[in-house]
């Protein structure tokens, strides 16, 4: 039978889905070390094309900046009830579904492995938010992300939701993830992503305790932000869930090119719009999503695209997150409840 929490992942994704990179880092985003171990200038699709002298709200003359997840969770996803494609069919309690099991296995056999490859063919570093559990399961695999000079980012020790844990047993759970994450790549995460972006209203201040810079768990701006916790600064990186894989492609089955055609209509828009004020592009992949082939193509066809035009860079989530804080310009809210 399925439990609440997989319904409701599954009413989520409905829902969601009715409703509906230029390289590695920025120069000087990063002060931490685990950060400077890949900040580099931006390269944008042509050598000298900066954004025009009012439109630079990026460091090094960015226009438009690329922020990009690679989610790796499969390995961490529970024995029984797991949302996969074949969740409109439950087997008895009790009775493995081996079948989802392999799709869950394509994520770090096929998908992690083929977008890293697709990630170095553009120079492009992304943020990939750990489930602890898979972390553990597939080692290798982490400490290659890292190795290539990506964000090892925390997602939680497994997939239990969050919201209704209460404080002291949250804070638990976040750090046995963080400290999974840290222990086996070597880079202690700093950015934070919930099961389903459900957070509960201690999170951020849990996060904050354990030493986290920036979450995102929330959709209400194309640029970064910052919010007060606990009397201090926090950032916020906006996530995404229309130009979001598992959104599109299992939530509405769109095909590779529908996919393509959201991102490029979605990139387009924001780098117009780029010309008079801050915008961040959202992107989001999946191991077991996003790695198969034909969405590797359309994301390999999107990358050679928006990277062709001036001033197109993209960042890491944890130098998007320190940049934000550093500067005065960076937009205020209140922490959303």
């Amino acid at each position: 039978m399925n439990t609440p929490t997989d319904r409701g992942r599954r009413e989520f994704l409905h829902t969601a889905g009715q409703a509906g990179l230029a390289a590695g880092a920025l120069a000087g985003l990063a002060s931490s070390a685990s950060a400077k171990e890949t900040a580099s200038a931006p390269r944008s699709g042509s050598s000298n094309a900066a954004a025009p002298a009012e439109a630079r709200h990026w460091p090094n003359g960015a226009r438009l900046i690329l922020s990009i997840s690679m989610q790796f969770e499969a390995g961490g996803e529970p024995a029984e009830g797991a949302d996969s494609p074949f969740s409109a069919s439950p087997l008895p309690a009790g009775t493995p579904d081996l079948a989802a099991q392999t799709w869950f296995q394509y994520g770090y056999r096929e998908g992690v492995p083929r977008l890293l490859d697709l990630w170095d063919k553009h120079g492009v570093k992304v943020t990939s938010h750990m489930v602890g559990a898979a972390v553990l399961k597939n080692p290798a695999l982490a400490k290659e992300i890292v190795r290539r000079g990506h964000e090892a980012a925390a997602h939680g020790m497994d997939w239990k939701p969050q919201f209704g844990l209460g404080r002291a047993a949250e804070l638990a759970f976040v750090r046995a993830g963080a400290e999974a994450v840290e222990k086996t790549t070597g880079q202690r995460p700093r950015g934070y992503n919930c099961n389903w972006l459900r957070r509960s209203p201690d999170t951020l201040s849990v996060l904050q305790e354990l030493g986290f810079i920036y979450h995102i768990d929330d959709l209400s701006r194309d640029e970064p932000f910052i919010v007060p916790v606990d009397g201090k600064d926090f950032a916020v990186v906006p996530y995404t869930l229309h130009c979001n894989d598992i959104v599109l492609i299992e939530g509405r089955h769109f095909s590779s090119r529908q996919f393509y055609e959201q991102l490029k209509d979605e990139f387009d828009q924001l780098y117009a719009e780029a010309g008079s004020r801050r915008r961040m592009m959202s992107l989001s992949t999946h191991d077991r999503i996003g790695g198969r082939p034909a969405v590797v193509k359309a994301l390999d066809d999107f990358l050679a695209y928006a990277l062709a035009k001036p001033g197109v860079a993209a960042a890491r989530k944890d130098q998007i997150a320190e940049w934000a804080l550093k500067d005065s310009a960076t937009r205020r809210e209140a922490v959303a409840t």
